[in-house]
């Protein structure tokens, strides 16, 4: 049975263990270690969680199978009207399982709720994780080239899904 629960500080073990066994699998063929290195420190340290958290207004959530931790996101406001996916991560046992869908359903009510008419997220050029969005009716609004420092670029589309 999936579970859904709001994350706070005393998450941000459990974040960044999920982090550790989702993110080099996702990534290996599509980014250099380095860059994964360099990527996990800059958007996963316990200092860029707990800022996210308390300064970025990002509402990060964990989702559980029964009782196992097997994913999480974040979301929040980005401009009147706009929330935006900023991550979903789920174990690669518990993907193709409805999980991710059910994760972002939740996400999609919830800023509904919030007064948002629309959910964005970046996703990058390479990765598959593209035609799951848009079977979930996201829509590529453009690409677009990210530096996020130490030489290196996210090669992204931004997408979106009107919430009705």
């Amino acid at each position: 049975m999936l579970t859904i629960r709001k994350a706070g500080i005393e998450d941000i073990p459990l974040i960044r263990d999920l982090c550790f066994r989702i993110w080099p699998q996702t990534y290996a063929s599509i980014l250099t270690q380095e860059q994964i290195d360099y990527m996990l420190d800059m958007m996963y340290s316990e200092s860029s969680l707990q800022r996210q958290m308390t300064e970025e207004n990002c509402q990060f959530l964990i989702i559980n199978d029964d009782e196992r931790a097997v994913g999480f996101a974040s979301y929040g406001p980005t401009e009147p009207g706009i929330h935006k996916l900023h991550k979903i991560y789920i174990l690669p046992d518990q993907q193709g399982k409805g999980t991710g869908k059910y994760l972002i359903e939740h996400i999609l009510q919830a800023s509904k709720s919030e007064g948002a008419s629309a959910l964005q997220l970046q996703v990058n050029i390479r990765n598959n994780a593209k035609s799951f969005y848009e079977k979930l009716g996201f829509v590529v609004l453009y690409q677009f080239d990210f530096p996020i420092g130490n030489g290196y670029v996210m090669d992204d589309y931004i997408m979106e899904k009107k919430i009705v």
